[in-house]
């Protein structure tokens, strides 16, 4: 009798680390949710895929706002000569510095975000790789596993190419690349007019280049009420070609591109694809998280405690596909990362919705949408731009304004515009809706003369006529003395 040779048994250990709380994203999102977990005591990871520094101050906000103003000072040449100003006929735009311009100021906030957050992080915190759901509780970050109590998704999101526009290489690009460039185009096709599409769309306009725009939707920039979307149209379309209503087809034409919607076809060097963004859930493997998806995909979750379910999971940002915004994310991020670190789950009240698309003039939405009010109960007030004196001395008059209130109380409901400093008139609605205030009320307010909050005025004067609840006292505008 030989020894039986005894079988070999081969174990492999996975390198585990266990910590409290697990931050999915370091976008705004997950460095707010950061900014709660970090001061709590509570050990955490901060787990990042791909490039660091916000999709706000890489490919959104901060980057666009740049080329923006960019594009409105050159613009604004247009108008020079109704002042006597002489040979602003004859000024150019050096394109390649103007884009090393935008480049230079995205990389400024780029490193900001950077040095004030993932930068200072103790060693072994940050870790840089995607996750992906092994178990509820546990990720695998590229080899690494990473087991937590609690989780706080918040992977942000990417912009949406069909998978057939694909096959045209960098013809097809979108807000992730558009700020790479180092020259511009002579003809693009902008398709989709949203926040995004409006405002580089416009932006390339003014700069030089042939730019058509495409909308499969009937109207732009998100209005749905039908007055103001109306306005918007006609005011931008007159920047360059706007049309709306049917679905763009794209097709190779020698070494350029076909767009066609419908009758309307045109030939471009690229393509600026602005399709809205898709949320980074299906790469995270999230099946295995053990929360129920509703039929977009996306997590079920209370938008008041960000909390998934009854789970220890959260999300937060992009990711959740609600508010896409910054100021958003913070809130989401901070609700995420406060209920991440505490015994008791917490819920917080929501800020009134306010979006501000930065294309010229503004266009901002404030508080409820129009498909959002009851058309039994609600009064409107409008006024036109037109005729208002300081809107016009800035060559800026063109526009429309439209406020929302209920009927019979008065209380303010929301508003949509498009016009000069519509950033600035949205953010006191914003804040007049959050307080529950009534036009009476409002208009009790100091205006002083002449700014362009007096169109503010004159709408919400409208508003008042439509209103049921009126102010005590023979004045309007001042509160009797008792």
């Amino acid at each position: 009798g030989r020894a039986r040779p005894q079988p070999f048994f081969f174990f492999f250990f996975v390198q585990q680390k266990e910590v409290e709380v697990a931050i999915i994203g370091a976008g705004s999102a997950g460095l707010y949710t950061l900014g709660k977990v970090r001061p709590s005591g509570k050990s955490f990871v901060l787990i990042n895929g791909g490039e660091l520094g916000t999709t706000c101050a890489r490919v959104g906000c901060m980057p666009s706002k740049a080329l923006i103003q960019v594009a409105e000072d050159f613009h604004r040449r247009g108008i020079l000569g109704r002042y006597g100003v002489t040979g602003h006929d004859e000024m150019e735009m050096d394109i390649e510095e103007a884009l090393e311009h935008v480049q230079d100021m995205r990389d400024t906030f780029v490193d900001r975000v950077t040095a004030n957050s993932t930068d200072q992080l103790p060693e072994g915190v940050f870790i840089d790789g995607y996750a992906k759901f092994v178990d509820p509780h546990t990720l695998d970050v590229e080899g690494q596993r990473i087991r937590a109590d609690r989780i706080v998704i918040a992977s942000g999101s990417r912009p949406v190419v069909p998978v057939e526009w694909k096959a045209f290489g960098d013809r097809i690009i979108t807000t992730d690349q558009v700020f790479e460039q180092d020259s511009l185009p002579e003809s693009m096709a902008v398709i989709g007019l949203g926040v995004i599409g409006l405002e580089i769309g416009q932006s390339l306009a003014r700069l030089g280049v042939d730019v058509t725009g495409f909308d499969m939707l009937h109207t732009i920039g998100g209005l749905d009420d039908p007055a103001v979307a109306k306005a918007a149209i006609d005011i931008l379309g007159r920047e360059f070609p706007i049309h709306l209503g049917q679905a763009a087809e794209i097709h190779q034409e020698g070494e350029k591109l076909r767009v066609t919607a419908g009758e309307h076809s045109v030939l471009v060097d690229k393509v600026l694809a602005s399709l809205g963004r898709r949320p980074n859930l299906d790469n995270l493997d999230i099946q295995n998280a053990g929360v129920t998806l509703d039929a977009r995909g996306i997590p079920e979750y209370n938008r008041n405690t960000m909390q998934i379910g009854d789970s220890h999971i959260f999300i937060a940002g992009d990711v959740d596909g609600e508010r896409p915004l910054l100021h958003e994310a913070g809130d989401e991020g901070r609700i995420a990362g406060h209920n991440a670190v505490s015994e008791r789950i917490q819920a917080f009240q929501r800020k009134t919705p306010l979006s501000i698309n930065f294309c010229d003039p503004n266009i901002c939405h404030v508080g409820l949408t129009w498909s959002q009010l009851d058309p039994e109960t609600t009064a409107v007030g409008e006024v036109k731009m037109a005729p208002v004196g300081r809107a016009m001395i800035m060559g800026k008059n063109k526009g429309l304004i439209r406020v929302y209130a209920d009927r019979q109380s008065g209380r303010l409901l929301g508003a949509q515009m498009i016009c000069t400093r519509a950033e600035h008139l949205g953010h006191l609605l914003a804040w007049s809706v959050q307080q529950g205030l009534s036009v009476g009320q409002l208009l009790r307010f100091p205006f002083y003369h002449p700014v362009i909050e007096e169109a503010l005025q004159a709408a919400l004067y409208d508003l008042y006529s439509r209103v049921e609840t009126k102010n005590e006292g023979a004045i309007t505008e001042l509160a009797p003395l008792d």
